[in-house]
């Protein structure tokens, strides 16, 4: 049972590179790079707003028993 080779990964890159051209990769990489970009600042805000809602409502909580 063989396994996957550097020599068959580089075919199979050669033979994408043939398919596609280097200009259709190169824009699919940077399209791709946009939207991992993109789903990360997305996580990090939600998690920023998830803290800042959690802390007003801690905050809030605190008002109520001071009174």
């Amino acid at each position: 049972m063989e396994g996957i080779s550097l020599a068959k990964l580089l075919i199979v890159g050669a033979l994408i590179v043939l398919l596609f051209g280097t200009k259709k990769l190169r824009s699919l990489g940077g399209d791709l790079g946009s939207a991992i970009k993109g789903f990360k600042k997305a996580m990090n805000d939600d998690s920023d707003a998830t803290s800042k809602t959690a802390s007003e409502d801690k905050n809030a909580g605190q008002a109520v028993h001071k009174e």
